[in-house]
């Protein structure tokens, strides 16, 4: 008996096509009996024969999914590829026909193949968004703003209550799908001169600026901290608490804690903050005397 051979999807799409026509549609008793020879037998000419006589079913789908500027080919052999595992996980005991349930598998495939494909940056990972993005096309053509642009916000309104989704998302998928993606070594004129990436500009520092304003603020809390200990106790404690902390102690607290009237506290408080501005001048003037010792060394 000569087994069923399955045409192969190669650059030549009309060859392709009038191969899969050569497959017979299959009557409901011939079908169930393959697919219980496949199902308890594992034969493999079966599920050769269940697969062929399906492979113009794939087509038709394919085809429905052109208007996203991707090759046929590519999408006829995503959908065989769902087709398979369609026919594969297919029970005849549950009284439908493949079609019926091959074809779920099959867009299911077209169409992550599609989600993938379409766009370098990542869209519809959700549900709704999924839904949003192969329905769109389809509700723009009801309301007729195929080549508007820009939806109104009375058509947004409409496409995100029938599809259950936000207007934003209306919005963002609408532009998205109108615009595609754009290489960034676009040339920006007619004669070559310059690429779109030659305007982006990078917000964020560069390495040299976050190291140097690293060492920067070492370089300061260094003199802070060693013009603190140029303080006595109550100085230190008593300028931290009013001008180095997060919240500031008032001076009705401090008078309070050492016994003495508000006054005093401001008194020692700028007291203390002369004394650490002349320490911290004089340790960075000794630092800079040392380095400049070091350059001329």
């Amino acid at each position: 008996m000569k087994k069923t051979v399955l045409p192969t999807l190669d650059n030549n799409l009309s060859l392709y096509l009038r191969d899969v026509r050569r497959f017979p549609m299959l009557e409901p008793e011939v079908e169930r009996d393959l697919a219980v020879r496949w199902r308890d037998d594992r034969d493999e000419d079966a599920l050769r024969q269940l697969v062929g006589s399906h492979l113009r079913l794939v087509v038709r789908i394919a085809r429905g999914y052109s208007g996203y500027g991707l090759p046929l080919n590519d999408l006829i052999a995503e959908g065989n590829v769902g087709l398979m595992q369609g026919v594969t996980k297919f029970d005849p005991d549950r009284g439908f026909r493949l079609a019926t349930y091959a074809m779920w598998w099959i867009r299911a495939s077209i169409q992550e193949y599609i989600l993938k494909s379409w766009s370098l940056v990542k869209l519809g990972t959700t549900a709704s968004q999924k839904k949003l993005f192969f329905n769109l096309r389809r509700l723009k053509g009801r309301l007729n703003a195929i080549d508007d642009g820009d939806l109104t916000p009375e058509q947004v309104e409409k496409i995100a209550t029938e599809l259950g989704v936000s207007e934003n998302d209306v919005v963002n998928v609408n532009r998205r799908l109108a615009r595609g993606d754009h290489s960034l070594n676009a040339p920006l004129s007619a004669d070559r001169e310059g690429e779109w990436q030659d305007w982006l500009v990078d917000d964020t520092e560069n390495q040299e600026v976050m190291l140097g304003n690293r060492q920067e603020l070492l370089r300061r809390r260094d003199l802070l901290q060693d013009g603190l200990k140029r303080l006595t106790d109550r100085e230190r404690h008593i300028l931290t608490e009013r001008r180095l902390s997060e919240e500031h102690v008032t001076l009705e607290d401090l008078s309070r804690q050492y016994g003495i009237s508000r006054e005093r506290v401001r008194q020692i408080e700028v007291q203390a903050f002369t004394k650490l501005q002349k320490a911290i001048l004089a340790k960075q003037a000794f630092n800079d005397n040392d380095n400049d010792a070091l350059a001329a060394a």
